[in-house]
């Protein structure tokens, strides 16, 4: 059994996400370990955010991202926001830049405990999302669930935010569609080489609109933040909404909201709450874990 490490179990709006401490350690947590916390419901998660020491100077750590099904993510922003709540428990500061596969990221945590993230740019060409054909515009591209002539979903925006999105547009409560049967189905469409995340959104008003997401790797989950972003960019660059939106998560517990801001240096800014739960030590190799027995907030 390989030497066991400090976590934390925490969510951002209902995202379920473990903070591993890999700092000070080469080894990796396998994704062998990853599928067994999925699968006990006392650590059942969305996301793994491994936090190792930095690769470039300049940045605090190098996170490392797994899904559910112990495959690789390249970003998860309702993760990077409870790194950076665990992070800043451990040790005051409130500000952390962080890198990733999708690239660096700059986080900070607020007086109010809310904590905002650049997500960095989107990324808008056919073959860098990517996408198996070759679309001009990507802000609507051929795609629909359902009869030919009474589509039930279609005409999606792509775009990737790190990892690759498709956001298709609805006039309801994105809770009343069958998610859960057409999830699958486009994650793994063949548009989608690399598969992608699926989100239902709902515009409200021009501040303001709905979503829910199917996530790549990990299935309905309760929040996602890239998908977050890709919605609030994706409303204002088909025109409908501003470039500074509240996103109403619907399946997050009391509908919880983020405020996604594309701003005119072409990056997107992520803000939202994170939550710590319990604490513990675990295996990195196996997944094997115990809670702590008088848990503290964060990861040391």
């Amino acid at each position: 059994m390989a030497q066991m490490v400090e976590f934390a179990k925490m969510n951002g709006l209902g995202n379920k996400i473990l903070v591993i401490d890999m700092r000070g350690r080469s080894d990796r947590v396998t994704p062998q370990a990853a599928i067994a916390l999925a699968a006990d419901p006392a650590t059942v998660f969305d996301q793994i955010m491994a936090i190792h020491d930095a690769k470039l100077a300049g940045t605090d750590a190098y996170i490392d991202i797994l899904n559910c099904d112990g495959t690789k993510a390249q970003a998860c922003g309702n993760g990077t926001r409870c790194v950076v709540q665990a992070l800043a428990a451990e040790t005051g500061r409130k500000a952390f830049t962080f890198q990733t596969v999708a690239g660096i990221l700059n986080a900070q945590e607020h007086q109010d405990g809310t904590i905002s993230v650049d997500m960095g740019n989107p990324v808008f060409a056919w073959d860098k999302i990517p996408l198996s054909e070759e679309f001009y515009d990507t802000s609507r591209i051929e795609l629909q669930i359902g009869p030919i002539d009474a589509p039930v979903l279609h005409s999606p925006a792509a775009m990737s935010m790190g990892n690759p999105h498709a956001v298709f547009w609805v006039d309801r409560d994105p809770m009343t569609f069958d998610l859960e049967r057409f999830g699958p189905l486009l994650e793994n469409h063949p548009m989608f080489p690399e598969k992608a995340n699926i989100t239902l959104a709902q515009v409200i008003s021009p501040i303001e609109m709905v979503t829910r997401t199917w996530e790549r790797g990990a299935g309905l989950t309760l929040a996602c933040g890239s998908a977050a972003c890709a919605a609030g960019v994706s409303g204002a660059r088909t025109g409908r909404t501003e470039r500074k939106v509240d996103i109403i998560v619907a399946s997050s517990p009391q509908r919880g909201r983020l405020s996604i801001e594309w701003r005119e240096d072409d990056h997107v800014l992520m803000s939202g709450p994170a939550e710590w739960e319990w604490s513990g030590r675990v295996d990195p190799l196996t997944g094997g874990f115990e809670r702590d027995a008088m848990p503290e907030a964060g990861v040391s």
